[in-house]
């Protein structure tokens, strides 16, 4: 239940109507609150400030006019700014960074303040009397509209210059890799070296009943502590066939269960532990993080578009969710009992998928570029020096070869080839190097007198 409740939150956080809605409630209750505070004030300290507290109803009437078709208008202008800089992003970078703008915190934020002070204004606009019986200027809150339009001023400017540095390649591919690296963490918490709490179990099931699927879409993500409690409860053992980030059609097979017979109930149990979306998120699916900066990358070493700085920078972004990935342990795909017994076969990332993932797609798109293939034996490198687990030492030195290959074969020119050969030597060998520098830097002769 909390997980499923930790995903419905980051779904409606991820979504650009959810934070306005709050702040806009926030404003429509400081408005009432300002307005009831009124007959707080006495009518001593309105009289002691009049440049403050001195508006006629007239004129508190037309500047919260003024003020809210301000910042409605503000707020069509910056929800105009935020659809361009999405659809400059999306077809510059990639698609699939769109919901990183939706999810973007100041964008929200910013356009909750300009409705919410749209708001604010209307009900206290509405509560204004002038007649010489019933007069009533809520002074404390026309004050309040004031400040907030000044307020809202500062916000305007900070946005102008958020959405302009969002742009920026780097700052996409950043903003990516923290939530990739905190997905990491998240799914994998224990450091590697960290003893696994069971081992296989003996003997896995041989016969398998289908459950299916009860709807559409990308899987988004699993209660797997909920998965091993319908298991418990139903006496069975349950086996992943699509993980997180699969794409699952309704009716089609989405679990597993051993020799046994599904009813309407354990067929419900299973769906519910699964929680579907149209789109994939990172927050439990890291490999589709490092989806995103691939694919940054390869937008990049495209013909048409021919940016290896760009393609550069999404490999040192890799490298950091790789650099922590690496000393992380991954859980093993079987669940067990507290009595023992094998009751879930999970289906998740590895090591080597990930790594596979983030690599291997750059590799064969940039075989003629030596930047970027020795930026990859660089990242390969770093990544070696933060294990000490031979198969994963091994896997790494085996990704290495690939990328030398690549570049023996499609680098025409001998002196950018040994820049490359000088990267895999040093992932061999795990001893720094200078790369780049010429011979005489490297052994300096005295000069001529």
């Amino acid at each position: 239940m909390w997980k499923r409740a930790a995903a419905t939150w980051q779904r409606l956080t991820g979504s650009l109507w959810f934070i306005p809605a709050l702040m806009t409630a926030a404003a429509a209750l400081l408005a009432v609150g300002l307005i009831e505070a009124e007959a707080l004030v006495r009518d001593e300290v309105l009289e002691k400030f009049p440049r403050l507290f001195g508006a006629g109803a007239e004129s508190s009437r037309s500047m919260l006019a003024a003020i809210a078709g301000s910042m409605i208008t503000v707020a069509g202008v910056t929800f105009s700014i935020t659809v361009v800089a999405v659809s400059q992003a999306s077809s510059q970078y990639t698609p699939r960074i769109l919901r990183n703008f939706m999810r973007d915190r100041a964008s929200q934020i910013v356009l909750g303040v300009f409705v919410g002070i749209f708001v604010y204004c209307l009900i206290v606009a509405r509560t204004i009397r002038g007649d010489e019986e019933l007069r009533f200027i809520p002074s404390l809150a026309v004050l309040g509209a004031f400040l907030l339009a000044v307020v809202a001023m500062g916000f305007l400017v900070y946005f102008i210059h958020h959405i302009a540095g969002t742009l920026e390649a780097g700052s996409i591919l950043a903003r990516v890799s923290r939530e990739t690296v905190g997905a990491v963490d998240r799914l994998f918490p224990d450091e590697l070296g960290i003893p696994a709490d069971h081992g296989p179990p003996d003997t896995v099931p041989g016969e398998w009943v289908v459950v299916p699927s009860a709807g559409t879409g990308y899987i988004q993500s699993v209660d797997a502590e909920g998965m091993l409690r319908v298991a418990e409860r139903n006496g069975t053992v349950i086996r992943m066939e699509r993980g997180i980030g699969d794409f699952v059609v309704r009716d089609t097979v989405i679990a597993s269960v051993a020799s046994q017979v599904t009813g309407n109930d354990l067929t419900a149990a299973v769906n519910g532990v699964y929680t579907l979306s149209p789109y994939r998120s990172v927050y439990q699916d890291a490999e589709f993080g490092i989806r995103q900066m691939v694919d940054i990358a390869l937008k990049a070493l495209s013909p048409g578009v021919n940016d290896s700085t760009t393609a550069v920078t999404s490999v040192d972004h890799i490298g950091a969710v790789l650099v922590r990935l690496a000393r992380r342990r991954i859980e093993p795909p079987h669940r067990l009992d507290t009595d023992g017994r094998l009751r879930v076969v999970a289906l998740g990332p590895s090591f080597e998928s990930l790594l596979s993932a983030a690599l291997d797609e750059i590799r064969q798109n940039a075989t003629g570029n030596a930047s970027v293939l020795a930026r990859l034996l660089r990242t390969l490198a770093e990544v070696a020096a933060c294990t000490s687990d031979p198969a994963r030492r091994a896997l790494l030195l085996r990704h290495g070869e690939r990328v030398l290959r690549a570049a023996e074969e499609g680098i025409p020119m001998e002196e950018d080839r040994h820049e490359v050969r000088a990267r895999f030597r040093a992932l061999t060998t795990g001893e720094p190097h200078r790369f780049g520098a010429p011979a005489i830097f490297a052994h300096p002769e005295p000069l001529a007198p």
